[in-house]
């Protein structure tokens, strides 16, 4: 478990290498989860920490992040948050969101973003105060999502707003994607000593069964190749080069 400010959010290990995160702010007793894959194991650490899940909030409508919306909304009547412009994909979705418009945990209060480019309609929930944001697929430790319904300059901004962030802000995306990530981004920047380092700690890591997420701002602007592109074409470059990787 880890603890940002006053929220305790959990780390739930889903299918093969997704992350779902279940967030409990104890001030107001309000539990919220960020893209359940499945619901299942959602439920049960719910239940066993003998907390109500009250809300989900969605990043996007791929299966592996709404998997789990139906199940845990009919047990629990809880309230789905969506992207607007990806409404027609997620029909669980009972309030749907863009740019600018806020959520609620308790006092906690989330900004949405809108970071299109691993989908067209893909959202960031940001939590200033508590310098954490929920980034799905657009942003991984090392690396970034695939650019499947938009571009590499859509990208490229979403990259450079995530790192105008303070560096001590945590992200919390979605995959266990680490060690291929720091793999590559040590073939793109050879001389690069942060990513040399830091792709030996996440080797160690993940060979003690340990998890590698959440990142912190400061790191991926140190060792992302993505975040540190300086332009969007060299982030075309690089994605292409990483597909085929």
């Amino acid at each position: 478990m880890v603890n940002a400010m006053a929220l305790d959010i959990v780390r739930i290990p889903a299918l093969s290498d997704n992350y779902i995160w279940l967030v409990h702010d104890p001030d107001s007793g309000e539990t919220t989860v960020i893209d359940p894959a499945v619901a299942e194991p959602v439920l049960a650490e719910a239940a066993a920490r003998g907390w109500t899940i009250g809300q989900i909030w969605n990043t996007h409508w791929h299966p592996d992040h709404t998997g789990g919306n139906a199940a845990i909304k009919a047990a629990t009547g809880c309230v789905v948050t969506a992207p607007a412009a990806e409404a027609a994909r997620i029909p669980t979705a009972d309030r749907l969101v863009g740019e600018g418009d806020t959520v609620a945990l308790g006092d906690h209060v989330a900004t949405v973003w809108e970071v299109p480019a691993h989908t067209a309609g893909h959202i960031a929930y940001h939590l200033p105060r508590d310098e954490v944001v929920f980034i799905g697929d657009t942003l991984f430790a090392m690396g970034c999502g695939r650019l499947f319904e938009g571009t590499a300059a859509q990208m490229y901004a979403a990259m450079q707003r995530l790192a105008a962030l303070p560096g001590a802000t945590r992200a919390y995306c979605a995959h266990e994607y680490t060690l291929a990530n720091g793999r590559f981004a040590a073939h793109a920047e050879p001389g690069n000593a942060a990513i040399a380092d830091r792709l030996a700690a996440v080797a160690a890591a993940r060979d003690r069964g340990e998890a590698t997420v959440p990142t912190t701002i400061g790191e991926e602007r140190a060792t992302n190749p993505f975040m540190r592109a300086a332009s969007a074409e060299r982030l075309a470059e690089l994605r292409s080069a990483k597909d085929a990787f």
